[in-house]
């Protein structure tokens, strides 16, 4: 290990070249999703994402509140993002927070972007995200939570937004960032996609790469987020598949001789 400050600084990236849970650069943490969590939500969903648990609910169309914010000619889609107080090691304080505030914003520009707004004027489609458990990626998972949350909830929709953060770590290019690589690694690049396009809704970095981390960072985002949108698809047909009943047992007509 070395140091930065007081920190100690774990090695990120082992002698075999895989990292300190064990992965390959490329591989995802394991991602379960449970559509349609929620019974009271128009609709919801649960993600566990390595360590993350986030729930995601949708409430809407509905009426607008402020009634200020209401436009005739779509609906508006509001997020509220929240961490909740005991989601992290150091209990942060509870409520809205800046960071929250702008990944609300965030969440909100990216659906606005692939829901078909302009179906319900003069409403609201309220996303809420509570973190319940945090350890790197939330915003991504919550992302991903949400867009099920909205399938569930029968949103129109261009598509589904998977979403996965890439990173630099010890100077290697690596996929689905956990907490510790987050924290000492050089680069964090959350991003979203629609998956039939490619076309990016959210793309956001924090610390440094050239051009071709960039581009190699990108490349593995999108192999990552079509496997997060199969992973998402499953949960939806797990939600609404209908398993056929078994027959029923015959009943004699006649009384045996």
């Amino acid at each position: 290990m070395g140091s930065v400050g007081a920190k100690e600084v774990p090695q990120l990236i082992g002698p075999d070249g895989r990292r300190i849970d064990g992965r390959q650069l490329d591989e995802l943490r394991p991602l379960r999703i449970v559509a349609g969590a929620l019974h009271r939500a128009d609709g919801s969903a649960f993600v566990e994402w390595g360590a993350n648990k986030v729930m995601a609910a949708v409430y809407g169309p509905r009426e607008v509140h402020p009634r200020h914010l209401q436009q005739n000619n779509k609906a508006i889609v509001q997020c509220r993002y929240n961490m909740a107080a005991f989601s992290v090691d150091e209990r942060k304080r509870p409520g809205l927070d800046r960071r929250s505030q702008e990944i609300s914003k965030v969440i909100a520009e990216a659906f606005e972007s692939v829901i078909f707004a302009e179906e319900y004027p003069r409403t609201s489609i309220d996303i809420y995200i509570e973190v319940l458990q945090a350890n790197a990626g939330t915003r991504c998972a919550g992302l991903v939570a949400a867009s099920v949350a909205l399938a569930d909830a029968g949103i129109p929709m261009v598509d589904l937004l998977p979403a996965v953060a890439v990173g630099k770590i010890g100077g290697q290019i690596a996929l689905d960032l956990r907490k510790e690589e987050d924290n000492f690694g050089e680069a964090d690049l959350p991003m979203a996609l629609v998956p039939q396009s490619g076309r990016l809704v959210l793309l956001q970095m924090e610390g440094h790469m050239n051009r071709e981390e960039l581009s190699r960072s990108l490349d593995l985002g999108v192999v990552g987020c079509r496997k997060i949108y199969d992973v998402m698809k499953q949960a939806l047909r797990d939600r609404y598949s209908v398993t056929p009943a078994a027959p029923a047992p015959s009943v004699p007509t006649e009384a045996p001789a």
